[in-house]
């Protein structure tokens, strides 16, 4: 049994995650191998704390209470077993702990946390990577949980490795020849930090969705398009059909608006300007930590820079 932390938790699995940090303590969630041939498909769909899934060719997966995940692997080659579990499986578990769980990387800036969320292939890890390059902690890159029950919500740091397109890699100026795919017939390749990750966790100052245009813009969201934006982007979505589940986590999306600054921001796509991209946040951030040391709402803004 190999023993990790991730989440702020202690995972125990009977399949390799070296994606995760070795670290050895009392379980918080067991990763076992099992045969799911009998599980009541149907029974468990509606129920929140059992969450049968398949990936088809990979897996499937039972995941149970925010505490164990039982595995049948689907294909002889189990080298994808890792993503999906630290990915899909993984995000269930959080979610079934109580987390809002998002579709966002994270980095930490002034102590606190600045969220990029949108779909895959959007350019979330390559904008964290842009800001992990200048000196800022990584906090997730994926699969963002936000703790709702502190005083004020904070980002439980994930584990310390970005997914990046080889384009994305280059530009960001890594050696492709060091890196490896995150699994043989990935397109994407895995990058390790070796250090700026942030291990413990951070309130959330702002969030940033992600959206594609003809200039480099950054607009505040009124709160029903940040509600829509969060429904939109979060992960496990499968979760929020038992009403056990659907309404805590309407609750928790309305909450976040209100103790969060949400802001689109529209890139034109090039990674040849991902420098100019942090500094565009870094000059809207100066502007809303001041708000908000101060104790007010950042009011509605824009700010852009045009090709």
């Amino acid at each position: 049994m190999y023993s990790y932390i991730a989440y702020n938790l202690c995972i125990h699995s009977e399949f390799p995650l070296p994606e995760l940090i070795p670290a050895e303590d009392v379980p918080d969630v067991v990763v076992r191998r099992g045969n799911l041939d009998s599980v009541e498909q149907k029974l468990i769909a509606a129920q929140g704390d059992r969450v049968f899934g398949r990936l088809p060719g990979i897996a499937a997966f039972l995941i149970e209470n925010g505490r164990q995940i039982t595995v049948e692997p689907l294909a002889e080659d189990e080298s994808m077993l890792s993503p999906s579990i630290l990915g899909a499986a993984m995000s269930v578990i959080l979610r079934q702990r109580g987390m809002l769980v998002l579709h966002a990387s994270s980095v930490a800036i002034n102590g606190r946390v600045i969220a990029f969320m949108g779909g895959s292939g959007w350019g979330k890890s390559t904008l964290a990577n842009a800001f992990h390059a200048k000196g800022y902690p990584v906090l997730t890159d994926d699969v963002l949980a936000i703790d709702m029950q502190s005083t004020s919500p904070v980002v439980i740091p994930a584990f310390p490795q970005f997914k990046l397109c080889h384009d994305a890699a280059v530009a960001l100026g890594h050696d492709t020849d060091t890196l490896k795919p995150l699994f043989p017939s990935a397109l994407k390749l895995s990058y390790k930090l070796t250090q700026g990750f942030q291990q413990t966790p951070l309130p959330i100052h702002g969030i940033y969705v992600l959206d594609k245009g003809d200039r480099h813009q950054i607009t505040r969201l009124k709160p029903q398009d940040a509600f829509a934006e969060l429904i939109r982007h979060t992960r496990s979505p499968n979760l929020l059909s038992p009403s056990a589940f659907a309404a805590p986590h309407l609750r928790q999306c309305a909450e976040l608006i209100q103790r969060v600054v949400f802001s689109r921001f529209t890139r034109q796509p090039s990674l040849v300007d991902l420098p100019v991209l942090v500094k565009l946040v870094e000059e809207d951030l100066s502007g809303s930590f001041e708000s908000n040391q101060r104790g007010t709402v950042t009011p509605a803004a824009t700010a852009n820079l045009c090709q």
